[in-house]
């Protein structure tokens, strides 16, 4: 089949890569200028050098079977590699974190600013309407979104799905990157749940970073929601009041800052797996609906293209 795949992050990617192996033609459109997604690493410069902050998820586990396979691949291929502050199973993107997703990009050629905004059957074919999409028909679609952007893609098709993914809701988080001009005095790579602040890494300590002292603070679900719509400056100034409160110590001066605002950061389980419309050739996957883990999005996105090719062991 020719397949449409909407959002290429990690779920769309690994459904995508597990189709092209069986034999079917995908497309994949995502609305970003570049690979990462919550895997994302952000660019700075920072004394007229640019470095790059993980300023998303800032580390994966692997458990699954064919998880671990992938990311034993990757790291052969040195694109991972193991980050011990994060845990005993913890790996990391190398040099960034969005290493992984970018490799996978490349190799599928992803049509990057091409915001879906609907999705429509006309004669027994799905097309896709939004900015930056060229007409064109498939056989197949594959919602591979956040729950909360899925949902209104969905409802004209699928109500019950549309509803599934609305009620699974994403906790938000705000995130602060920090770089300073001499080392954080805090014996630890990592704060974990210290008062608002729910996760905190040197950034510059993981494999393969540029060299400095860089920090990545990002906020609890409870306090993010709070101050969801709270400026950037106003939530830099009270995270990082929160960081040097939780570390205990005074901090070495700044010499460059940025607050993000993760509106869908961690999302929710609506106990699914993957989602698949024979009938209609409509599909959906996600971490949304296995768990808020990156092993999870490529679960998600795989079970879907295996349902999809037992289908066309049958027919």
């Amino acid at each position: 089949m020719k397949i449409a795949i909407i959002g290429a992050g990690m779920a769309g990617l690994s459904c995508a890569k597990r189709l092209r192996e069986g034999g079917h033609e995908v497309t994949l459109h995502d609305k970003g200028r570049g690979p990462g997604g919550r895997m994302s690493t952000r660019r700075m410069e920072v004394d007229g050098e640019t470095v790059r902050f993980d300023h998303g998820a800032q580390y994966f586990t692997a458990r699954d079977t064919g998880f671990k396979e992938q990311v034993s691949a990757w790291h052969a291929a040195g694109i991972v590699a193991p980050w011990k502050a994060g845990g005993d199973d913890a790996w990391v993107g190398t040099p960034g974190m969005n290493a992984p997703i970018r490799a996978m990009a490349e190799e599928l050629g992803v049509r990057f600013s091409h915001r879906v905004e609907s999705i429509a059957k006309h004669d027994g074919a799905w097309r896709l309407e939004g900015e930056g999409i060229e007409p064109a028909s498939y056989d197949a679609a594959i919602i591979a979104v956040p729950a909360e952007q899925a949902a209104p893609l969905l409802a004209p098709h699928r109500a019950d799905w549309s509803d599934l993914a609305a009620g699974t809701v994403s906790d938000p988080c705000w995130t602060l990157m920090l770089a300073f001009d001499q080392r954080v005095a805090h014996q630890a790579d990592a704060v974990r749940d210290a008062g608002p602040i729910g996760w905190a890494a040197r950034d510059s300590a993981k494999p393969e970073r540029e060299t400095g002292e860089r920090w990545v603070v990002q906020a609890d679900p409870r306090w993010s929601a709070e101050h969801l719509e709270d400026s950037t400056e106003e939530v830099s100034t009270l995270l990082l009041r929160e960081f040097a409160s939780a570390i205990g110590q005074d901090l070495p001066v700044i010499t460059a800052s940025s607050a993000h605002r993760w509106r869908f950061a961690k999302s929710g389980r609506a106990g699914a797996g993957k989602l698949w419309d024979e009938d209609l050739r409509l599909g959906a996957c996600g971490d949304w609906l296995i768990a808020p883990r990156v092993e999870a999005a490529f679960m998600s996105g795989r079970a879907l293209a295996e349902a999809i090719l037992s289908r066309d062991c049958q027919t």
